[in-house]
């Protein structure tokens, strides 16, 4: 589990309901484009916003297509209770994923004691699947290394961490200390800074905005190459800190702005639309950041 693997969006018709088909044809592309891993169910694929039975649809079209092209394939089982995130790691576990990625529930912060015992609760149920850790602040709790480790010591199968701003992998240090035995993941206007001290990989929401370039900055950073791997990240830095501020302005969230930049470039086909209630970007919002992008980062939309 190292490298950009392709945090997809769910391709949603006029009426809001699953578009298989087109949401095949999307996961085709990015597998052939040769990225590591696909994984659906995070936040950009709208694990909120889905009932279990559409949840299973998408698991199921997402490994059967990533199947067809050896693609490696991750399941998000993210649920606000125990039962429900073991439903999903178990369905993901018989659809044939690789691995799955669960988040901390989060309508009521986790005790610390809970912690382990809940994770070690959905990992029980899908043996032989990896684990990945969506750590994030939305979930109202920040781990610390040690339980980190305890979780690895527990489980047997915790091989990497989705280190959001606000957690520890996140930080030089800390990234040092779990990179001593976890894939740490982090965004990749990250990877300069925090690639020397072993971050090794993303859950990306870039790589289908333009997979050439993601790919090569993965290259670069596998080799250690800072000094060439630093104005790439600069300019997804300057993307997102920039080009995507007056879509922040309007109060746009995650993935509203992944659909976004996916779509902008050409590469995802599916509509950008998204579930309420969060906002969904238009057609005008594509417009407008594509010229951002062809006068300040034309470059990635060269596909």
């Amino acid at each position: 589990m190292i490298g950009a693997w392709a945090g997809l969006p769910v391709a949603w018709d006029e009426n809001l309901m699953f578009d298989e088909q087109v949401y095949r044809a999307d996961v085709e592309r990015i597998c052939k484009a040769g990225v590591p891993g696909v994984y659906t169910a995070g936040t950009t694929g709208e694990f909120y916003a889905m009932e279990f039975d559409e949840w299973k649809a998408v698991a199921k079209a997402t490994v059967e297509e990533c199947r067809k092209h050896g693609t490696s394939v991750m399941i998000g089982v993210t649920s606000t209770y125990t039962l429900g995130a073991q439903r999903r790691a178990a369905y993901a576990a018989k659809a044939g994923a690789d691995a799955v990625q669960v988040a901390l529930p989060f309508w009521m912060e986790l005790d610390n004691r809970q912690v382990v015992p809940f994770l070690r609760d959905v990992t029980d149920v899908c043996p032989g699947l990896a684990l990945s850790i969506y750590e994030t602040m939305r979930a109202k709790k920040a781990l610390t290394v040690d339980q980190h480790r305890a979780v690895f010591e527990a489980t047997g199968c915790y091989v990497a961490v989705k280190a959001n701003a606000g957690t520890v992998g996140s930080t030089p240090e800390g990234c040092r200390q779990l990179s001593e035995f976890l894939n740490v993941w982090s965004s990749e206007n990250d990877w300069s800074r925090l690639g020397p001290h072993g971050l090794i990989g993303a859950a990306s929401a870039l790589v289908y905005m333009n997979p050439r370039i993601v790919l090569h900055m993965f290259d670069l950073l596998r080799r250690q190459k800072w000094v060439e791997l630093k104005p790439w990240t600069d300019m997804m830095d300057r993307l997102v800190r920039e080009g995507l501020k007056p879509f922040t302005e309007k109060g746009y969230t995650d993935t509203a702005y992944d659909r976004l930049m996916g779509v902008t470039s050409g590469f995802l086909t599916m509509s950008a639309r998204s579930r309420g209630p969060y906002l969904s970007v238009t057609n005008q919002d594509v417009h407008e950041l594509r010229v951002w992008m062809e006068a300040n980062t034309p470059e990635l939309l060269k596909l």
